[in-house]
C-alpha cells in the first residue's frame, strides 16, 4: 500500500493522483452496447433470446425459458437451507424497517388568500432491477433494490438476472421471494438494460432501472437514460477508515480486505493518527492474508490503489475524508457520534469500533447501494424516495388570481410572452 504523510509537500498532489480513476468510457464497449440496444428494441424477445444464448451459453427455444414466476421463486426459497432463509428474512425485515422511514408523504397548505398548495407523493408504477447471477451472485443485491421499491409502493417488481450456462442460483431467488419481487427474468447484460428500458412483446417496459452490473451493463444504463430513470453508474467499490488506535488492528486490517477482495480496481484507504499503530494494522494485514481465498484480488486492489496515510490529527482526518467523500466510511475512534458531525460527504458512516462495513452490506438497515467516486459530495444512497416521485399541487382561488395573475402579467409581458399574460389577465376582474 502507498505510504502518504499529510506533513509531506507533496500529500495533496499524493492523494490526487491516488484518487484519479480513468472513467473515460470505452469506444468498442459503447459501440456493442448501441448496437445491442438498438437490436432489442428493434426485435424484442428474438434478440433477447439470440443474445442470451450467445453470451450466456443458454439453449432457450423461446421466451418462455427465460422466465420465473412467483411459485418458482417460492421453490427455490423451501430448498435452501433454514439457516440461511432466517439470515435472508432478517436482513429483509431490517431493511424493510429502516426504508419505511424515509417514506414521503403528500402535504399541503392553504395560504392567506385562499390559494392550496401542495406536494403529492405517488410510487413508481414499474421498476427493473439488475442483479449478476451466476457463481458471481449477490442476494444482498436483490434484497436492497427491491425492498425499498416494496416499501415505495411500488406495484410491479420486475428482476432480470444472467444465468450462464443455465446455472440458477436458488440464493438469489430466495431473496426475491423474500424481498417481493414480483417476477423474474433469466437475462443479463445490456440486452437485459435494453429490454427493461424499451419493453419487448414479453418484457413490460419499466420507469426505472436499479442495480450493479459490469462494464456492458454500466454503459448501458447510461445509454437508456432518459428514457427511463436509472439509479446510478457506480465505480469501484471504496472504504475510508480513520482510526484513533483504539480499535485492534487485525479488525482494521479485515475491514479494508472485505472492500479489497471486490476486484483490483477497488479502493481501501486507512487515516490514523499515529505511525506506531499504523504499522501494527500493516503487521496485521501481512499476517491475515495469508487467509484470505481471494488473496490475489486483495494485494492487487491493495497495490493499484490502497494507500495508508497519516494525519497530525482527527480533525484533518475528517477533511481529508471530506474531499474523498468515500462510498463507506468508518470511523473507529472513540465518540464517533461527535465526530461523525464533521463529516459532510460520505455514502455511508459507520461509527464506532464494532461497526463493521461488512454490517451495513447485508443486514444493518440501511441501503448498501452507495455514491462512489467521490459523488458523494452531490449524491445520497438508493432509498425509497428513489421509488416514489413528486408532483407539485396548486389550486388557486378567485382571490388568489387577482394577486397573482397582476404578478404573473408583469413578468409575463417582461419576456414578451403574451398568451402567458393575457392567460393570467383573463382570470382577472
Amino acid at each position: 500500500m502507498k505510504k502518504l504523510d499529510t506533513q509531506s509537500p507533496d500529500f495533496q498532489a499524493g492523494l490526487k493522483a491516488l484518487l484519479a480513476f480513468e472513467t473515460a468510457q470505452n469506444p468498442e464497449t459503447e459501440r456493442i452496447v448501441a448496437d445491442i440496444c438498438a437490436d432489442v428494441q428493434k426485435r424484442g424477445d428474438a434478440a433477447l433470446i439470440e443474445y442470451t444464448n450467445k453470451f450466456d451459453q443458454t439453449n432457450a427455444k423461446s421466451i418462455d425459458d427465460l422466465i420465473l414466476t412467483q411459485a418458482d421463486l417460492k421453490t427455490a426459497f423451501e430448498r435452501i437451507p433454514n439457516d440461511v432463509q432466517t439470515a435472508l428474512q432478517t436482513a429483509a425485515c431490517r431493511v424493510e424497517s429502516y426504508h419505511q422511514r424515509q417514506k414521503m408523504e403528500s402535504w399541503s397548505y392553504t395560504d392567506e388568500d385562499g390559494t392550496l398548495l401542495g406536494q403529492q407523493i405517488t410510487p413508481l408504477d414499474r421498476v427493473g432491477i439488475y442483479v449478476p447471477g451466476g457463481k458471481a451472485a449477490y442476494p444482498s443485491s436483490v434484497i436492497m433494490n427491491a425492498m425499498p421499491a416494496h416499501v415505495a409502493g411500488v406495484k410491479e417488481i420486475i428482476m432480470v438476472v444472467p444465468t450462464p450456462k443455465g446455472e440458477r442460483n436458488d440464493i438469489v431467488l430466495a431473496a426475491a421471494y423474500v424481498a417481493g419481487v414480483t417476477k423474474v427474468f433469466t437475462v443479463g447484460g445490456a440486452q437485459a438494460v435494453a429490454a427493461l428500458a424499451y419493453g419487448t412483446e414479453t418484457i413490460p417496459q419499466v420507469d426505472k432501472i436499479t442495480g450493479p452490473g459490469n462494464a456492458f451493463v454500466a454503459a448501458a444504463k447510461r445509454r437508456v437514460f432518459g428514457v427511463v430513470g436509472i439509479d446510478m453508474v457506480a465505480g469501484p467499490s471504496e472504504i475510508l477508515v480513520i482510526a484513533d488506535g483504539t480499535t485492534p488492528p487485525d479488525w482494521v486490517a479485515m475491514d479494508l480486505f472485505s472492500q479489497a477482495e471486490h476486484d483490483e480496481i477497488a479502493q481501501a484507504i486507512l487515516i490514523g493518527t499515529s505511525q506506531a499503530y499504523l504499522d501494527e494494522v500493516e503487521a496485521a494485514m501481512n499476517r491475515l492474508i495469508e487467509t484470505m481465498p481471494r488473496r490475489d484480488i486483495i494485494e492487487a486492489s491493495l497495490g493499484n490503489r490502497g494507500a495508508m496515510i497519516l494525519a497530525k490529527d482527527l480533525d484533518e482526518a475528517c477533511g481529508i475524508a471530506n474531499y474523498i467523500a468515500p462510498e463507506h466510511l468508518e470511523l473507529s475512534v472513540e465518540n464517533p457520534q461527535e465526530w461523525a458531525k464533521k463529516i459532510r460527504h460520505a455514502g455511508a458512516i459507520f461509527m464506532g469500533c464494532y461497526t463493521g462495513e461488512s454490517l451495513g452490506d447485508y443486514c444493518a438497515g440501511p441501503n448498501h447501494v452507495l455514491p462512489t467516486s467521490r459523488t458523494a459530495r452531490f449524491s445520497s444512497p438508493l432509498g425509497t424516495y428513489d421509488f416514489q416521485k413528486r408532483s407539485s399541487l396548486i389550486q388557486v382561488s378567485e382571490h388568489g388570481a387577482q394577486k397573482l395573475g397582476e404578478t404573473a402579467s408583469v413578468l409575463a409581458h417582461g419576456e414578451s410572452l403574451t398568451a402567458h399574460a393575457r392567460a393570467a389577465e383573463f382570470r382577472m376582474k
